[in-house]
């Protein structure tokens, strides 16, 4: 399942929930083809994932203030959080193989 943020939700959706489970953040906009590519790779492992993360997606032009906080310069950025905080992230259309090694060193 993927969820929506934006500046208005993401307090409520990304910090607060992953004090429960992980949330995965894509950072991500409409005219970058590095994220159109990574996008079916995340939704594809959160399916097979089977509920052991939450896959968020924030459009940066609608995310702006989170963007801003955890210093987005280049996306695809792609970060974990758990306990509210950033554990780790990446950067860029990884293919699926390492987007699941970057998943299996942190869940």
């Amino acid at each position: 399942m993927e969820i929506e943020v934006n500046d208005s939700n993401f307090e409520e959706i990304v910090i607060k929930q992953s004090e429960k489970i992980p949330v995965l953040v894509d950072f991500w906009a409409e005219w970058c083809p590095p994220c159109k590519r990574l996008t079916p790779i995340l939704e594809k492992l959160a399916g097979e994932y089977n509920g052991r993360f939450i896959l968020v997606k924030a459009k940066t032009d609608e995310a702006q203030a989170a963007s801003q906080k955890y210093g987005i310069m280049s996306i695809p950025n792609v970060k974990l959080f758990k306990n509210g905080e950033v554990v780790d992230e990446f950067i860029g259309a990884y293919p699926e193989e390492d987007v699941k090694e970057f998943l299996e060193k942190n869940l």
